[in-house]
C-alpha cells in the first residue's frame, strides 16, 4: 500500500477504541428523556427550542434520540433554553440504590457474643454494597434471670425503648429506659443491660460502624 492509500484509509477508518469511547451510553439516555420531557411540558417545538438554545433543529433531534453525546456547553444552553437548572438533565441518572425491607415479624434473628436464650436479636436489614452503613436490630429481653453480656464495638449506637424498663450500662455509668427513652453512645465503651425491671423489655438498637 503507497503512503497515499494508507493516510486515506486511517482517515476513512478511524480506531475504533475512539468511536468506543465516544459512543453514548445510558446518560445520553437519561437527557434525552428530560429535554423531550420538559421540552413538551412547555409546549416548546423542537424549532423553538433550537432557535432559544442556538443549537440546529437537527442536534435538538440526535440529542433527543440520544444518538449523540452532549459537551457542558451544549448542556448549559438546553438547560437555559429549557428554563431549568442543568442538573434536571440528569433526573433519573444513576437511581439504582440498595435497600432492603423487613416486614413486621420477619427478620433474620443474629446472634452476638454472650447471646443466650432469653435474648434475642432480630436484624432488620442490612445493605451489603456500603461498608459503613447502619445496623439496625430488635432486641427482645425476656429472661430476668440470665447473666447479660457488656459488648463492645467501633462506631456509635442509638437505643430507643419500645416496651419495659431496663438499667443500661454504658462505660461507668448507668441510665433507667423506659418506652419512649432513647440513648445515644460511642461504641467502644462496655455496654449493655444491666438490671431488667419491667419484662417483656423491647428496644430498637442502631449501631452505626
Amino acid at each position: 500500500m503507497t503512503t497515499e492509500r494508507a493516510e486515506k484509509a486511517e482517515t476513512a477508518a478511524p480506531d475504533s477504541r475512539t468511536v468506543d469511547a465516544a459512543a453514548p451510553g445510558p446518560l445520553e439516555d437519561v437527557i434525552a428523556l428530560q429535554v423531550r420531557r420538559r421540552r413538551l411540558e412547555t409546549g416548546m417545538s423542537a424549532a423553538k427550542l433550537a432557535a432559544e438554545t442556538g443549537l440546529s433543529k437537527a442536534m435538538i433531534s440526535k440529542i433527543e434520540s440520544a444518538s449523540t453525546s452532549c459537551s457542558l456547553t451544549t448542556l448549559q444552553r438546553l438547560a437555559e433554553g429549557l428554563n431549568v437548572p442543568v442538573t434536571a438533565l440528569f433526573q433519573g441518572a444513576d437511581t439504582e440504590r440498595e435497600a432492603t425491607l423487613t416486614k413486621s415479624g420477619e427478620g433474620s434473628v443474629t446472634v452476638r457474643t454472650g447471646t443466650r436464650h432469653g435474648h434475642e436479636y432480630r436484624s432488620l436489614g442490612a445493605l451489603r454494597r456500603r461498608e459503613h452503613a447502619i445496623e439496625p436490630s430488635l432486641v427482645t429481653l425476656t429472661d430476668a434471670s440470665a447473666v447479660f453480656p457488656q459488648f463492645q464495638h467501633s462506631g456509635t449506637e442509638f437505643i430507643y425503648m419500645l416496651e419495659g424498663r431496663m438499667i443500661y450500662s454504658h462505660g461507668s455509668y448507668e441510665y433507667e429506659l423506659a418506652p419512649g427513652d432513647s440513648l445515644v453512645f460511642e461504641g467502644e465503651g462496655p455496654h449493655g443491660p444491666l438490671q431488667l425491671l419491667e419484662l417483656p423489655i423491647r428496644f430498637l438498637a442502631v449501631t452505626a460502624p
